[in-house]
């Protein structure tokens, strides 16, 4: 069966149980089937190449003993199977007894499923489901389990209805440009602190991936990631993500990133890492405690701030890190923003700024976002500006019109001969000084789109953007009376 297909098969069985309401839990419940046949064939290869191998999952509870169904009379279903379910497996596998070693492969089961639920109260269709995942898909054989991970963010894309605070897909080109341009090395680890499903990472893998040329490099790429999501269903999500794309041992936590003091890092050397790349939470807001792990300059509110405080302290020297942030970052005026990107400046180099177009992350917001690029090597000498107009043909992005890869081939072809450039009479890429940015009181807010079309927006989307046009237009008029007040050498 396609795997398209499948998915479709899955979701109108499920609508027919009476326990499972929307997308996000047919996701859900999905997701940890799938995750259990994904690592019973994981475990398949881990049992041929070792002997010794054992498995953390009770042999009741693995999916070849129970879900396999050989058309003899025996496979569970109905209200048998229900229990088996309910009162075996979500019973057991959160709280499997792990000794303080134990390998990261048995950590992610445990993690997996503290906080998993099965929705489903049909044994029935349950049977069903369990019958189309374990037919559809050979995990032990590599071309169907890399065929699957291919096609897999493409379930997760066309599934996921808009997040919460920001919490959005990040498309694939998007995030594919991005690994491209750092373009991560073998040997060198790749973070993403707030990881969601994991597309980041699975990007970074795919450059990656190409350079294993012996099983030294095999060794290398499959300790090469790290993330850490607080989220229990986008934390499921990218685990079995990366089983799929042979990282056995995933280095994926189960966390919230910005609950330890940042200043601990800093001599850390396990906790810091050569790239990072990531698209913080956004549109947040953070409790007292969590801004306390943070130096009193740098405390905020809004999650995006404080997660780009925390790469401060966790890029390692001669690290380099892409960072996408809404344009309420870049002309924020509040102490905590501006003390981020005079750091950003001073003591990182922020060196590239890309400004995207409004419609990326159609349809699941409007907001406009940008790409910071800044390593850990020296101060910075200046930023450049690119903006990223939309291809021709295009008058928005959408889900059947999404941005596409070779929609950057002009920022590639730019980024490799830098100069400045001006089109009908505005900036479309273009370098300022540091000096220049400092006397600006770090607005970054630079080489915008000139002409915005209008937009029937949904009101809770139009009062945010109201409120940061707000802001933005309060930033420039406080810098022109900065500006007045000190040509009159008066206090503003």
């Amino acid at each position: 069966m396609a795997l398209g297909t499948l998915v479709k098969t899955l979701q109108n069985i499920m609508r027919k149980d009476a326990g499972i309401n929307g997308d996000a839990q047919r996701i859900e419940q999905m997701t940890w089937l799938f995750f259990l046949k994904i690592y019973d064939a994981k475990e398949e290869e881990w049992e041929f190449h070792d002997d010794s191998y054992e498995s953390i999952i009770p042999e009741r509870l693995r999916w070849h003993s129970w879900a396999a169904d050989h058309k003899d009379g025996r496979a569970l279903t109905g209200d048998a199977l229900l229990d088996f379910v309910n009162n075996d497996l979500f019973k057991t596998l959160p709280n499997l007894e792990l000794s303080s070693n134990a390998p990261l492969r048995q950590v992610v089961v445990k993690a997996a499923f503290t906080d998993a639920n099965n929705y489903m109260k049909d044994g029935i269709l349950l049977r069903q489901v369990v019958n189309e995942i374990d037919s559809a898909v050979d995990f032990t054989e590599y071309k169907e389990r890399h065929a699957f991970g291919e096609i897999y963010e493409t379930i997760l894309k066309d599934l996921q209805s808009a997040g919460n605070a920001g919490e959005f897909y990040t498309p694939r080109a998007v995030t594919d440009f991005m690994a491209q341009v750092l373009a991560p090395r073998l040997g060198e680890r790749v973070a993403d602190f707030a990881c969601g499903t994991g597309g980041f990472l699975t990007s970074a893998l795919k450059i990656l991936a190409e350079q294993v040329k012996t099983p030294a490099d095999q060794e290398l790429y499959t300790h090469s990631v790290y993330g850490v999501e607080k989220k229990q269903l986008p934390y499921l999500l990218c685990v079995t993500n990366m089983l799929l794309h042979d990282i056995d041992n995933p280095e994926i936590f189960h966390d919230n990133s910005l609950e330890s003091d940042v200043r601990e890092w800093r001599h850390k050397q396990d906790g810091q890492f050569d790239v990072v790349l990531m698209n913080p939470p956004y549109g947040g807001s953070e409790n007292a405690s969590i801004q306390n792990n943070f130096p009193t300059a740098l405390r905020s509110s809004e999650t995006a701030d404080l997660f780009l405080g925390l790469i401060l302290y966790r890029l390692k020297k001669g690290g380099r890190a892409a960072v996408i942030i809404p344009d309420g970052f870049l002309f924020g005026q509040d102490a905590a923003k501006v003390e981020i990107k005079r750091r950003l400046l001073e003591e990182m180099n922020l060196h590239t700024i890309l400004r995207m177009p409004q419609s990326v992350f159609a349809p699941y917001t409007s907001i406009t976002t940008n790409i910071l690029f800044f390593d850990n090597t020296k101060p910075s000498e200046g930023v450049w500006f690119y903006r990223m107009d939309m291809p021709k043909g295009y008058k928005h992005f959408s889900k059947t019109k999404p941005i596409r890869l070779e929609h950057f081939n002009d920022v590639k072809a730019w980024w490799s001969d830098r100069r400045e450039i001006i089109e009908d009479g505005n900036p479309k890429a273009k370098f300022y000084t540091v000096d220049e940015l400092r006397n600006g009181n770090f607005n970054l807010d630079l080489c915008g789109y000139p002409h915005e079309e209008e937009e029937i927006l949904p009101l809770d989307e139009l009062i945010r953007n109201y409120k940061e046009e707000r802001a933005r237009l309060d930033a420039e008029i406080e810098q022109k009376l900065a500006q007045i007040c000190e040509i009159l050498g008066i206090e503003a």
